[in-house]
């Protein structure tokens, strides 16, 4: 017999992106119920026909116009009073995205849809502080094994650029010269024979990640390791 419940089922969006040097994070501003005009995390309940990614994926179009190809389950979060409109267990998922690819646009029961800097992060909604740290921890963590950071750059960029998105993600120092001569031994990172000559200085090298080489690596039995110092 199945035990009588009166549990509610959420799917929450942690979706980091990189620009101005700076990681941040996208947030939705609540149009209705208790927690009206406060921010919030991209989400919403789960329809009884939707599987989870599926919903994820629904709520973010809805609340911000923003479609997502890196996309993973985070964290469940059911504390008793997470929600105050009732029993609501929400399945964070985590995302990566460049900003400068689209035009952020609110819809639906968000008021408005904005890219915060984790310094700068307003007073949120439910638990959203708590779900964010977790995907932050998750960011950090796998950046270091999996090469999820190209998710977050331009498709060709300068090799300073991943650099500083190590740095700025870790928070911590590079080795950079073991940094560039590691990366560069594997053939994921091709250089495109082109030039930054927008930047004062000597003209950099500008290169691209090939996802079908990572994955032809990694099912050989290829693990990455990012070491710093």
């Amino acid at each position: 017999m199945l035990p009588m419940q009166n549990i509610k089922l959420a799917v929450d969006a942690v979706v980091f992106g990189y620009k101005e040097k700076m990681l941040h994070i996208l947030l939705i501003k609540q149009k209705f119920g208790e927690q009206k005009g406060k921010w919030a995390l991209p989400g919403g309940f789960v329809k009884d026909e939707e599987s989870l990614p599926s919903a994820v994926v629904r709520e973010l179009q809805e609340e911000t116009g923003v479609s997502i190809s890196f996309l993973e389950q985070l964290y469940t979060f059911g504390s008793i009073d997470r929600d105050p409109r009732g029993r609501v267990v929400s399945v964070a998922h985590l995302g990566l995205i460049n900003p400068s690819n689209f035009v952020i646009k609110a819809d639906t029961d968000a008021s408005d849809a904005c890219w915060f800097t984790l310094d700068d992060i307003p007073n949120l909604a439910f638990d959203h502080k708590d779900i964010i740290q977790v995907g932050l921890e998750r960011l950090r963590s796998k950046i270091r094994y999996q090469p999820i950071g190209f998710e977050l750059l331009d498709r060709e960029f300068p090799f300073s650029d991943l650099e500083q998105l190590y740095h700025v993600i870790l928070g911590e120092d590079i080795d950079r010269r073991n940094f560039r001569k590691k990366l560069l031994s594997y053939d994921f990172i091709k250089d495109t024979n082109k030039k930054n000559v927008n930047k004062p200085g000597r003209p950099a090298k500008i290169y691209c990640f090939d996802k079908e080489v990572y994955e032809r690596l990694e099912r050989s039995g290829f693990y990455l390791e990012i070491k710093f110092v």
